[in-house]
């Protein structure tokens, strides 16, 4: 596992015990993105992936639209204290072309993101993709995502502590799976991995995830071009509200045989079996 894991001393108390044991955590340090040798941001990040990260985060400000859009990436030397190589910063330089818009400057945690309802209007305006209505997904696929998913978390069988997030094609397969202690974090992930294969628009995929669905989540999806998110806890309304806008196909509370779709159920194929019926 490398960094994405570290070993620390515990005192585990339990009904009838006491020890002292080592756990396994999920290791969180920050990774300053810089822009053409100038400080973006400061976020708080899983190590591992940190380019798809960065590529998915630029794509989602807008400063990027495709692979191209980035020349390098590549970590600064000697950017730890000790002058040695921490792997915690990364200096993207972008085509010529490009000039970043807005320079944040400022430190993100792991939970961070964006809020405010003028916010449905500018993810709507700056979207590059339309969500295809016709697009269908079978009820059984969207409710075995979350298993699908499950099944490759490894560090999270290691350390119960890192979201996931992943892309679902309709074949059934999991084509890439990324974690992180951050759930944004993770989207970002996965759609840099999708911007780096040229694959965007997701116009087929399922993006899921094992947490909540966040504002910032959806926004993702929808700037991917992904017709359906499903989540296995709850959306926010603000979610809610933007995937209903934007056409987006929002199912929460994911579990074993159940789901909760709130937004644009026409997308999905129901059960004919009698497992799974539309009530009024």
């Amino acid at each position: 596992m490398g960094r994405v894991t570290r070993r620390h001393a515990v005192l585990r108390v339990a009904p009838g015990e006491v020890v002292r044991r080592a756990d396994t955590l999920a290791v969180e340090e920050p990774l300053e993105i810089r822009l053409n040798g100038e400080s973006y941001l400061v976020t708080m990040r899983t190590p591992g992936n940190d380019v798809d990260l960065a590529r998915g985060l630029l794509y989602s400000e807008r400063l990027i639209t495709e692979r191209s859009d980035i020349v390098l990436a590549r970590y600064c030397a000697g950017s730890g204290s000790d002058g040695v190589n921490s792997y915690n910063v990364l200096d993207v330089t972008l085509a010529s072309q490009l000039a970043p818009a807005v320079r944040r400057n400022v430190m993100t945690t792991s939970a961070c993101g964006i809020c405010g309802t003028t916010s449905i209007d500018q993810v709507l305006r700056e979207s590059p993709y339309d969500l295809d209505p016709e697009v269908r997904v079978a009820a059984d696929l969207v409710l075995s995502a979350p298993m699908r998913l499950r099944q490759r978390q490894q560090a999270f069988d290691r350390t119960g502590g890192l979201h996931a997030a992943g892309l679902l094609a309709p074949s059934s397969e999991m084509v890439c799976v990324r974690e992180d202690v951050g759930r944004h974090n993770a989207v970002d992930k996965v759609i840099g991995w999708a911007i780096e294969q040229q694959l965007l628009p997701l116009r087929q995929m399922i993006l899921t995830v094992s947490g909540r669905a966040s504002f910032e989540l959806t926004q993702k999806a929808v700037l991917a071009g992904i017709p359906v998110l499903a989540a296995v806890s709850a959306p926010s309304s603000l979610a809610a509200e933007l995937a209903e806008e934007a056409g987006l196909t929002l199912v929460g509370f994911v579990r074993g045989q159940s789901m909760n779709v709130y937004t644009h159920p026409e997308r999905i194929i129901w059960s004919t079996n009698g497992q799974i019926t539309l009530q009024t």
